[in-house]
């Protein structure tokens, strides 16, 4: 059995028409749901990072993913390039870092904070010294002073969009920088 050169490249061109489309398929799918892939119990910011994040009402992507116990806590930019958005997710906070192309570049998840230790974003004094990057902490609330102390810190490094652990010894943030509802006033 002799098969033509016409066979050939038809039969080729079909294959690589259906790599496209399988593709194109899991792609499309990819963007369209940040939160498809995830489940409880799994590691959620490996599952998350290099995913894009659509641009659609929350109230939908909430919905959809009822079963993770989805809810969005809010976010805002943290420089010309880079985003925040905090994230409930299997009842943790999950605080996203995307580019201005919508894609998660890192992801931390959030120790648990309260009125006694509130949630902080902003800048931040060591040792009287202003740090140059957006910090990320929970604070230690003690009433009637400006500046809280932080128990655990994170920089936003803007060149690598990544979240950088930081020793939190002799860092002051000032309270009005607490960014969660469980407050720290």
């Amino acid at each position: 059995m002799r098969i033509s050169m016409k066979t050939i490249y038809w039969s080729l061109c079909v294959l690589l028409a259906t790599s496209v489309t399988i593709y194109g398929q899991e792609k499309s799918t990819q963007r369209a749901d940040l939160f498809g892939t995830i489940r409880c119990g799994t590691d959620i910011p490996k599952a998350l990072i290099g995913r894009f994040m659509p641009n659609e009402r929350v109230a939908l992507t909430e919905a959809r993913h009822k079963n993770l116990g989805l809810k969005n806590l809010g976010g805002g930019d943290i420089s010309e390039r880079l985003d925040s958005t905090s994230w409930l997710i299997c009842g943790n906070e999950y605080m996203l870092i995307t580019d201005k192309k919508s894609i998660v570049r890192d992801v931390l998840q959030v120790p648990q904070h309260s009125k006694a230790s509130p949630e902080f974003i902003g800048l931040c004094r060591v040792n009287n010294k202003q740090l140059p990057e957006v910090i990320v902490a929970i604070l230690n609330n003690r009433a009637g002073v400006e500046n809280l102390s932080a128990k655990f810190a994170w920089k936003i490094d803007p060149k690598t969009a990544k979240f950088v652990k930081l020793d939190a010894e002799g860092m002051q943030c000032p309270r009005d920088g607490i960014i969660t509802a469980d407050g720290g006033n």
